[in-house]
């Protein structure tokens, strides 16, 4: 089976051969091409040809369109974007210090015009013609409920949600909600097949319950009113969510959920019910400095707590750069070993 067969598989109840592994390469598409960081994420055509790379070297289920979470920022009106030598690149320049720049947050009304977004939609074009429908395109939008963090800095943004004056926080989340739906939609157009959603700041990690109830659910589902979720997937970002996932199903239409490596497979399961796909994610900091053994029973963990009666992916976050190329061998390996449905 190809990527695309194991997702149709399980988008309808049916159980693919093995659990389809869904493997965030970025940066290290640069290395696949001999690039410094800053010459690869500068043309389309260089990120779809490191991907590509990426995907034929290691056997990964799917193919990311998205350059780096910064991006977003610099569709906003960043203009100082920093390139490390082996991290992904990141916001030089908050695009709010002030309040007065919330008021002055201008959303653009055609992301299509923008010349950053015309890189990515480039190499959309370029991986769907090259992938010829076998492997699914997946791109990111940043939830409105986290943008913030990207355009004002994680600190100055929880001051904002937990004693900031309510007028600007109402402003700043509206126009963010805009922004998400606008890039969501010129994605799609854009020929992306699944929209990871992801929402960083709103797990429970980092803030409470309530303030999940009050003020990151409603922004989820005015992110996703009347835009349809049939192809999005809702990620962790950088925290727990097993305790959201409940509210999450009632209250919203998401019917996949890509949980972190912290939140406990078997019991996002349970909740799920068979209700929505699950995506467990493995902790790939520790792919950095784990043995082959080591890889080995954590990727079995996963699969024996998730992969039965299907409904189950395999993922990691954003991989690090450091991870060595025989480590990332190694977890693919294992996924397919440990992920098959054969005997």
């Amino acid at each position: 089976m190809t990527g695309t067969e194991r997702f149709q598989a399980l988008m309808t109840g049916r159980v693919p051969d093995r659990v389809p592994v869904v493997c965030n390469l970025l940066d290290q598409g640069a290395r696949e091409l001999g690039l410094k960081l800053e010459d690869y994420y500068a043309r389309g055509e260089h990120v779809a040809r490191g991907r590509l790379l990426s995907r034929q070297k290691y056997g990964y289920d799917t193919v990311v369109a998205t350059f780096y979470a910064a991006m977003e920022a610099e569709l906003l009106g960043c203009r100082n974007i920093v390139y490390a030598e082996e991290g992904p690149p990141n916001v030089g320049d908050l695009v709010i210090r002030t309040p007065d720049d919330i008021d002055k947050l201008q959303v653009p009304t055609d992301l299509r015009a923008h010349p950053r977004f015309r890189e990515q939609a480039e190499c959309i074009r370029i991986l769907k013609r090259e992938l010829n429908g076998e492997y699914p395109v997946v791109a990111v939008a940043v939830s409105s409920f986290s943008l913030p963090a990207i355009l004002m800095g994680i600190s100055g943004w929880l001051e904002l949600l937990t004693c900031g004056t309510p007028a600007s926080r109402k402003v700043l989340l509206e126009k963010c909600a805009q922004f998400c739906r606008l890039h969501i939609t010129a994605l799609r157009e854009a020929g992306a097949d699944l929209i990871i959603y992801t929402d960083s700041v709103a797990t429970a990690d980092v803030i409470t319950r309530k303030q999940f109830q009050e003020l990151a659910l409603p922004a989820i589902q005015r992110d996703l009113d009347g835009l349809g979720t049939a192809d999005v997937v809702y990620f962790n970002g950088g925290g727990r969510i097993n305790p959201h996932l409940e509210t999450l199903m009632g209250q919203t239409s998401l019917r996949a959920f890509y949980i972190n490596p912290f939140d406990d497979v078997a019991e996002a399961k349970r909740i799920l019910g068979g209700r929505a796909l699950l995506v467990a994610a493995i902790n790939d900091i520790r792919l950095i400095d784990w043995t082959v053994d080591g890889i080995n029973t954590e990727v079995r963990r996963i699969m024996e707590s998730g992969k039965a009666d299907g409904g189950f992916l395999f993922g990691t976050l954003m991989m690090p750069f450091a991870i060595p190329d025989s480590n990332i061998h190694a977890m693919i390996e294992a996924a397919h070993r440990y992920g098959s449905y054969a005997g």
